[in-house]
């Protein structure tokens, strides 16, 4: 790939990501601290992205892979996105504002496979030159949360007004991209092609069955991070704390990085149970850490992000390659983020919420420690009974 393509595609990667990080890290604290939202309400604007992570399948497979080139479809739904989530920094009634989120994720969701799609499309080689790529994502993620951070907008709109306009500059630079035709002009509407249905057929191998039962119920303690960390840190007195937790995603590059060495040696069960071993240490350490003293374990649980993402999620995304045949693996990755980044997030979402409502103290505090035992708990099941029936016929890693 030459160096201007690639320049093009990763600048694209880098606004794809920094739109997401600008708001959604520090939304938690904008709701409960300035407009008052309590903890349901928050695990609810959390669970718009996995509402819309549901739908966009259907709008991916049934619109934009039939009738619209991806560069042009990318930019009406960037920047109708963008205007949708100026609006929504500009409301402060829960439900207006929730409605007007979700409005918002569905235009951004499908853009998360529809900016993969592009560069596949126009990639000699995904397997070599996509990581390189896509790491411009998290350096995206990365640059927003430590400018949010560092100008201290975390219980502000700011973020969002920020995030709508890189997402109306995105829209604008997605005019700009190569060509890229629908590519299933023509084909067949099903409603099983649309969503993966087809990919169902893998359940009948017990490995595959096991393992998508575990993302399912790991997914759900997972959304007390996101959607709580940051009002955790800023309640506890962490200064810059968006910044700090970007931290995770400096980590997540580095065990991106590494992965290869560990996948070689640990196989995909051993690294799928590191990823949800990472999960419960994160919880137990943020339930005992502090401001004070202890604060090396907020830290700690930070940095542990690297492991909770790369050895579970992408671990899986090549465990998922391995086990489907080759013309249903597109369907398989599309089955799992629909179990995964929508059922379990939804369902997470709403549980966090309710938790941390619970929970609540007077004058605004919660009981942290508490709260976080619950989703270090509910990831220690897990993975106690993932270590137990999950059996993999492993597959030395592909030479790339």
């Amino acid at each position: 790939m030459d160096l201007l393509l690639r320049s093009r595609l990763s600048a694209m990667i880098f606004l794809q990501y920094f739109i997401w990080g600008a708001w959604y890290v520090t939304m938690g604290t904008y709701l409960g601290t300035t407009l008052r939202f309590s903890g349901g309400q928050i695990g609810l604007a959390y669970g718009s992205t996995a509402i819309a992570a549901m739908v966009s399948p259907f709008f991916v497979g049934l619109i934009a892979d039939r009738f619209f080139a991806t560069e042009k479809i990318l930019a009406i739904l960037h920047m109708a996105g963008g205007i949708i989530l100026i609006l929504v920094s500009s409301l402060s009634s829960f439900g207006i504002f929730y409605a007007a989120l979700i409005g918002h994720t569905l235009c951004y969701m499908p853009t998360l496979a529809l900016t993969n799609s592009l560069c596949f499309h126009h990639m000699e080689n995904s397997g070599r030159d996509f990581p390189g790529v896509r790491v411009f994502g998290t350096i995206g993620w990365i640059i927003a949360g430590l400018i949010i951070g560092q100008l201290r907008l975390e219980a502000a709109s700011m973020p969002m007004k920020i995030a709508g306009g890189a997402s109306i500059l995105m829209g604008l630079y997605c005019l700009t991209l190569p060509h890229t035709p629908p590519k299933r002009t023509g084909a067949p509407i099903t409603f099983g092609g649309i969503l993966g249905i087809e990919a169902l057929q893998l359940l009948k191998k017990p490995s595959f069955a096991i393992f998508v039962a575990g993302s399912f119920l790991i997914c759900i303690p997972l959304q007390f991070y996101y959607a709580f960390t940051n009002p955790f840190l800023n309640e506890i007195g962490v200064i810059n704390a968006a910044g700090k937790m970007t931290m995770g995603q400096m980590s997540e590059i580095f065990f991106m990085v590494v992965m290869p060495f560990f996948f070689a040696r640990l196989g995909v069960k051993k690294m799928l149970l590191a990823g949800m071993l990472a999960w419960t240490a994160r919880y137990l350490l943020f339930a005992f850490g502090d401001n004070q003293s202890m604060v090396w374990l907020l830290y700690a649980g930070i940095l542990l992000h690297g492991i909770c993402y790369d050895f579970f999620f992408v671990t899986g995304q090549i465990f998922v390659d391995q086990e489907a045949p080759r013309h249903i693996r597109a369907a398989a990755q599309g089955f799992i983020a629909f179990v995964t980044l929508g059922m379990g997030m939804f369902i997470g979402s709403w549980l966090s919420g309710s938790v941390v409502q619970h929970f609540a103290a007077a004058a605004g505090t919660h009981h942290w420690q508490t709260i976080w035992l619950i989703p270090a708990a509910g990831a220690g099941v897990v993975l106690l009974l993932f270590a137990i029936f999950f059996k993999s016929q492993e597959t030395p890693p592909c030479e790339s």
